[in-house]
């Protein structure tokens, strides 16, 4: 155990002790859980996580995690710092219920969860709050990452039904640590962790990272420079205020995916080095973003707790890129057969020349919680009322999107064109949205064995989107009360069935530019989801947790009409998501630690008037997906520990129709660790490797702005790196 070096865990058992040996010897004992304050003990090497600072939004009654009643998955320190990931698409490998959603190298990924994809600007949290996803992953100031997976309304208000991914900052601790790296392609990596509590009531943690990238894609080699701060100010024996601040600077060529050729077809001698419409003069994209969370508790009394939080992002995208896309100016296309937002048959593409410099999107949010536990008679209550404001705003230029030349996919050098004369425009706002949201749930108490959460959260959205002039284009207004409930049965001590039903709120789409409404956004979608779960603890050390789930919500498609586009961008029917996911995380013997997961998803389009998008998997949601990763410590070999992973994903649909599909695959990695001490301070090398038998697959069938593409899974992979305490 890494002890917090603070008196306020200890004061926090202590009154619990206090509060234990003054109740009534005659009176039933209720399960009660004290307001969560954002200080944890840890266990650094664990793969198992206890609780969640997701518990801490309002919506779960500051439970552990085995009282939650939603599924919640922790990607601890230990995990990260084994499996050496870089990107957001490394990250959550090891969740069979996430796969990506268009992750292209060199440019800021994004992921779907029980198939729906994240929105960028409302599902990721730092800290509880929310942040600009539109900026790459960057994990050494983090001391965790956790997904809650599934509809995420009352939590969050306004964001996708698929959940959400926070990122934990670490916390200050008496730490002194270097780490340096390679990898099979040559890349250099440094990174170094300082902290120290330089009284009892104030701490400082300091993460700094170097990298330059020696990419397996050809021309997308890339830099980045990562720094974060922490702190931690106990001002009194009730209140505490917790910073943190992070800056990240990066530079890469972005690699543009493939498209099916002439709308149909998977390529078949797709490359996973070659860089799709490269040109020399393309510039890397660069990627500026900062995020802040400023965290202030006051503890009124042993049973009620008050935190206000305001959190800040920042991220400055210079785009560039030469980009490979469809086949509008291709002759293989002229016929008018092959629609032109596809490679044409014969794998001939176009490249534009993108330029978007400048282009700046903010989230600034506050929130204030108060979270507290009463009795009224027999029935005990936790109770947490709070308030959100939530303001994003995105400024951008004029672009440059304009054709220089065709190529083809089988081209072994791109041929060089002329890059466009034109220049971007000035800066002007495109986008300012408010979400303003109050929010109130009860955790009740019924007996020892039995729990009800209710609760609602209500929303009220107001946007305005501009066009490149800056007049105004769209205005949206709802407002929306999305509620929640759960019943919770624990028989005993190690076991969790719940039972629960929530609503959401997410944002319709903007129409793809070759539908008959291109540019229009549709309205704001009500989505509704059931589960039910079970968490059970098999020993302190292993949790076992599964649930099944239906999510409900109307599906956007892009529906063939009689108009001259041939297809319109509507709102019609039902996407239906019913699946069920079984997840084991923790120490399973002394010497093996494991995550496994499985997720087994059933997603259809229902009642959408197009017969031929119906009774067939919907586009980038394989029905199977498993992950395991297991450690085990050599029992005749002190200090060494042999690493292996195995990823499957069955077929996945590429075709509004279902017609395509990309194979199955089967990935499989590996690792070695060795701990040992140099002059007596702690030193651990580890070793990755990523896709051990170098096996082709595509990882990625997702969509982008109403386009589809398809990305390669990574070829093999090393990572070798050494942690060295000083």
């Amino acid at each position: 155990m890494t002890p917090y070096r603070t008196p306020l865990a200890l004061a926090l058992l202590s009154l619990a002790a206090s509060a234990h040996a003054t109740d009534d010897d005659t009176k039933p004992q209720q399960a009660r859980t004290l307001p969560a304050v954002d200080v944890h003990a840890t266990t650094s090497n664990s793969y198992r996580a206890a609780d969640s600072q997701l518990d801490t939004f309002g919506s779960f009654g500051s439970a552990p995690l085995h009282d939650t009643p939603a599924a919640i998955t922790v990607i601890t320190r230990a995990q990260i710092d084994d499996r050496q990931p870089r990107t957001l698409s490394e990250l959550v490998r090891g969740d069979a219920a996430i796969n990506d959603n268009y992750a292209p190298v060199g440019y800021y990924q994004d992921v779907a969860i029980r198939g729906f994809p994240l929105d960028l600007a409302t599902g990721f949290r730092f800290n509880g709050m929310i942040m600009s996803a539109e900026q790459l992953l960057a994990l050494e100031g983090k001391e965790r990452v956790e997904v809650l997976k599934g509809l995420g309304g009352l939590e969050a208000g306004v964001v996708e039904p698929g959940g959400l991914v926070n990122y934990v900052s670490k916390r200050p601790a008496e730490v002194r640590e270097v780490t340096v790296g390679t990898d099979s392609h040559g890349s250099s990596y440094e990174a170094l962790d300082l902290g120290t509590w330089f009284s009892k009531s104030f701490g400082l943690r300091v993460n700094a990272a170097n990298e330059k990238t020696h990419s397996s894609v050809e021309h997308t080699n890339g830099r980045r420079s990562f720094v974060s701060i922490a702190a931690d100010w106990k001002i009194t024996d009730k209140a505490t205020l917790l910073l943190d601040t992070d800056y990240q600077t990066s530079g890469q060529r972005s690699v543009s995916g493939y498209q099916l050729l002439g709308g149909t077809a998977i390529p078949s001698h797709a490359s996973r080095t070659r860089l799709l419409g490269y040109q020399p003069w393309a510039r890397p994209v660069g990627i500026h973003s900062s995020n802040s969370s400023l965290r202030f508790n006051y503890r009124f009394s042993d049973n009620w707790n008050a935190q206000l939080s305001a959190g800040h992002s920042h991220t400055v995208i210079d785009d560039n890129v030469a980009f490979a896309y469809g086949c509008f100016y291709a002759a293989s296309c002229a016929s008018g057969a092959t629609p032109g937002y596809f490679f044409s048959p014969n794998g001939d593409y176009d490249v534009y020349d993108y330029r978007s410099p400048d282009d700046t999107r903010q989230n600034d949010e506050v929130r204030a919680v108060l979270t507290g536990s009463f009795a009224t008679g027999s029935v005990d209550h936790e109770l947490n009322v709070g308030a959100t404001a939530f303001r994003r705003t995105v400024d951008q230029r004029a672009d440059v999107y304009d054709y220089v030349g065709t190529a083809n996919i089988n081209d072994r050098v791109v041929p060089v064109f002329d890059p466009s004369p034109n220049e971007p425009g000035p800066s002007v706002r495109r986008l300012t949205s408010w979400q303003r949201t109050l929010f109130a749930i009860d955790r009740i108490h019924l007996g020892d064995t039995w729990q009800v959460l209710a609760g609602t959260r209500f929303v009220r959205l107001d946007e305005r989107a501009y066009d490149s002039s800056g007049a105004l284009e769209r205005k949206t207004r709802d407002s929306m009360s999305l509620p929640q409930a759960a019943v919770l049965w624990q028989p005993v001590s190690a076991l969790t069935t719940y039972v629960s039903y929530g609503e959401g709120l997410s944002l319709g789409r903007e129409a793809p530019y070759w539908t008959s409404n291109g540019g229009t956004t549709l309205p704001p979608l009500h989505s509704r989801q059931v589960e039910a779960g079970v968490k059970y603890a098999v020993s302190d050390r292993l949790d076992l947790q599964a649930a099944v789930y239906r999510i409900r919500q109307p599906y956007q498609f892009a529906r063939p009409s009689d108009t001259p586009e041939a297809f319109t961008f509507v709102q019609q029917g039902e996407e239906v998501h019913t699946g069920l996911e079984v997840n084991l995380a923790g120490r399973v013997t002394d010497n093996l630690r494991l995550t496994a997961s499985a997720n087994f998803i059933r997603a259809r389009a229902e009642n959408t008037g197009a017969p031929t998008y119906e009774d067939h998997q919907v586009v980038n949601v394989p029905r199977w997906r498993t992950a395991v990763y297991a450690d085990y410590s050599l029992p005749f070999a002190p200090g060494w520990a042999v690493l292996g992973g195995w990823r499957y994903a069955s077929t996945n649909v590429a075709t509004p129709d279902g017609a395509t599909r990309v194979p199955a695959y089967h990935v499989f990695d590996a690792g070695l660790r060795f701990a040992t001490s140099l002059r007596g301070h702690a030193m651990t090398w580890r070793l990755s490797v990523d896709n051990v038998f170098n096996h082709f697959y595509w990882r990625d069938t997702g969509s982008s702005g109403g386009d589809s593409y398809l990305f390669p899974g990574m070829p093999r992979l090393a990572r070798l790196s050494m942690t060295y305490a000083f």
